[in-house]
């Protein structure tokens, strides 16, 4: 039945499709606005307003995509931006953005005291509101990652859901609103979970070179593509990734026929990281594409990496998600 026809048989479209907003009650996650956005294709997933409009829950026909760490929803006034604080009130959920002046490792750079993976993620958009038509819902959400004698970064995020494919885009444009050259470091830290994520899946990253980060994942190179079921103490390791043309990762579950196609433009977002953790409670394998690595900022610079934005300059960047039942 076309969507046309279909109208005649609901009453408010909410029946099968679009946006209703909540808000949490109690705990760490107190006040947190949320929006619930579902396509009637079978297609939903959660907006958290309050971090950066990052998508903290994806499902697809009934089934959980993402990973949500054992920290659960926490509002922003808890980051602790030293050293590796931003893991204690992280959810990571099905996607969470790192930067914008520092992604990675906590680090020292040109002066600063540079936390875990920057403050993105806990920064709450000012404004965000949504729209819909016979195509798609829109999201729209202004964040301002700025301070004073800092950064002043303006990031307008839209999250696209088409009503007629299970699809989704991620369309962030990012605008230096102040007097000086700024670093610019974004990372699109995408967490796959239980049940997409288990021993059985397929995992296929079509990249045209893979580099360990370091000599412990060296160790598991020739398993970098394999997932075991979860161990305890084990270790992370990461995995470099580089697209010289179509930048595609794909991860499938055959017992349910299926899975998530990640599609990015290697030219602005040029660096890949492979994030494998197969612990117990904390089982996720993070597929992010992003402009930089995850060694921290003073490398990247060391190593003539680093990214700046200029006075007035816009970048945009773009992650295109296609639920697919087949490879």
């Amino acid at each position: 039945m076309n969507k046309q026809n279909r109208e005649k048989y609901i009453g408010h479209e909410s029946q099968l499709y679009g946006v209703e907003e909540h808000r949490l009650m109690g705990g760490k996650g107190d006040g947190i606005r949320l929006f619930q956005v579902k396509n009637g294709l079978g297609l939903e997933f959660t907006v958290s307003a309050d971090r950066c409009a990052d998508i903290s829950r994806l499902s697809f026909q009934g089934m959980n995509y993402g990973f949500f760490a054992v920290n659960g929803y926490s509002a922003p006034a808890y980051y602790d931006d030293k050293g590796n604080g931003w893991l204690k009130s992280c959810n990571l959920g099905f996607m969470v953005t790192c930067g914008l002046t520092n992604v990675g490792i906590p680090s020292e750079d040109a002066g600063e005291s540079l936390g875990l993976h920057g403050k993105a993620g806990h920064t709450p958009a000012e404004n965000i509101y949504w729209d819909m038509d016979q195509e798609k819902i829109q999201i729209h959400a202004f964040i301002r990652h700025a301070g004073i004698f800092a950064e002043k970064l303006l990031q307008k995020r839209i999250i696209e859901c088409s009503l007629t494919e299970n699809k989704i885009s991620i369309i962030d444009r990012i605008r230096n609103v102040g007097d000086r050259t700024t670093p610019l470091m974004i990372m699109y830290h995408m967490n796959m979970g239980y049940p997409l994520l288990d021993e059985d899946r397929i995992l296929d990253i079509r990249s045209d070179e893979v580099i360990p980060r370091n000599e412990h994942a060296r160790k598991g190179f020739a398993e970098w593509n394999q997932v075991i079921p979860p161990q305890a103490g084990y270790e992370e390791m990461c995995y470099y990734h580089h697209f010289k043309n179509e930048g595609l990762a794909r991860i499938f579950q055959p017992k349910y026929q299926k899975g998530l196609a990640i599609h990015f433009d290697p030219k602005s977002l040029d660096e890949f990281v492979q994030w494998k953790m197969m612990g117990v409670k904390d089982y996720v394998m993070g597929l992010e594409p992003g402009n930089c690595e995850a060694d921290g900022r003073d490398k990247m610079r060391a190593e003539g990496k680093l990214k700046f934005i200029q006075p007035e300059e816009e970048k945009s960047f773009r992650i295109d998600l296609e639920m697919i039942d087949h490879l």
